[in-house]
């Protein structure tokens, strides 16, 4: 356990001089906006295992040296959270990562699958999960709450080895590798744009025009007081409530008291800047309106996305690649109503190893030519 600052400079320099490192964080999360991280765990090659007590009140930021290093690998199951928490907490971006359960998906599994059930598959490793709703901010943590969370680290560097194993079976590294650098993209890490919160607004898809512009005003001041305060978006204020503010657009606190679109305690503490972003909705112009989706909805295209799927599912089988890791659905909507003017700038099915796999398939379909069967002279074998 690394509770003072030179043990963990003594751990942080034996990672920098190994090749790789597991990495996994405990955290809990459910009455902040961030995650309260309580562990910190870090698997080396030899076998040895650390449990870092992010409690324990030493400054994390020399992790960040780890974090950041392009000559470390970084070996984790499902990792983009696991790297912002730690990215958050060390001031430094992730570098060379690798990513289990994304490479799972180019090994004949999905990539969803649990670290569980992958070690389970490919180590014949069984865990116990007993400790999945523990609190890890409580001290001293327990023998099985130690036993858990070595569990997720230990194991790790033997996994690697064997996914990417079966990946270059497959004949799919070059894909892996294109996938897994996507890591490296400082924006994974990033808080999102507060303006763009309302497209997460449950019922945000019913509300139109000056109304859905009101709403994205509401939902950028709800992002940022939530962050304020670390507290979840709606002990702020609820999605309904959004919705119904957005709907009454009242441009005074008297008029949001008259609405009851909102709690007394949020128009008594927060009035003046939630009737200031109605009155920021209202203002906008109309060219610049949010909306979901195009305009003109092309009435087939619940047939064409289902015919794009089954192309997609087709040859990722083929493949045995994971369908999910390929494209959404979402993707694929938005691709048949962009038609022939889809680019690979907007879509990333269009590029790299996914327009390899499917890419010029997709874009003949949702251009009308994959109804059509091609000239004889351009027929395959």
């Amino acid at each position: 356990m690394i509770q003072t600052a030179e043990q963990l400079a003594a751990l942080v320099a034996r990672v920098l001089a190994a090749p790789s490192v597991a990495l996994d964080t405990e955290f809990v999360w459910e009455r902040t906006f961030y995650p309260r991280l309580g562990v910190i765990q870090a698997g080396l090659p030899s076998g040895e295992c650390f449990l870092i007590d992010a409690c324990a009140g030493i400054d994390l930021a020399p992790l960040g040296a780890v974090l950041a290093s392009p000559q470390v690998e970084k070996i984790l199951h499902d990792a983009q959270q696991d790297l912002t928490i730690l990215s958050r907490v060390t001031g430094q971006l992730p570098r060379r990562v690798f990513d289990t359960r994304t490479a799972a998906g180019f090994a004949g599994c999905v990539a969803t699958i649990s670290l569980q059930e992958l070690l389970a598959t490919m180590r014949s490793v069984a865990l116990s999960k007993t400790e999945t709703r523990t609190n890890w901010l409580r001290r001293p943590l327990s023998d099985k709450q130690v036993a858990y969370a070595l569990d997720d680290v230990k194991h790790m560097h033997a996994l690697r080895d064997e996914v990417r194993r079966r990946v270059d079976a497959f004949g799919h590294l070059s894909w892996l590798d294109e996938e897994l650098a996507a890591y490296d993209d400082p924006s994974l890490y990033m808080e999102r744009d507060p303006r763009a919160a309302y497209e997460r607004v449950k019922g945000a898809g019913l509300l139109h025009g000056r109304k859905l512009a009101v709403l994205r005003e509401l939902a950028a001041w709800r992002e940022l007081e939530a962050r304020r305060r670390d507290l979840p978006r709606e002990h702020v204020t609820s999605d309904s409530a959004l919705i119904a503010t957005a709907r009454h657009s009242p441009q005074t606190p008297e008029a949001l008291a008259s609405a009851g679109t909102l709690s007394p305690g949020t128009i008594h503490h927060a009035g003046d800047a939630v009737a200031a972003a109605v009155a920021a909705g209202l203002a906008v112009p109309r060219e610049q309106w949010p909306r979901f989706g195009p305009s003109h909805r092309r009435h087939n295209v619940k047939e064409l996305v289902d015919e794009a799927l089954a192309v997609v599912r087709e040859n990722a089988a083929r493949e045995h690649v994971d369908p999910g890791l390929v494209t959404t659905r979402a993707e694929l909507t938005s691709l048949a109503h962009a038609g022939g003017r889809a680019s690979p700038e907007q879509y990333r099915v269009l590029r790299g190893w996914r327009h390899a796999l499917v890419g010029e398939k997709l874009l003949a379909l949702v251009s009308g030519g994959a109804h059509a069967a091609p000239p004889s002279h351009q027929r395959p074998a």
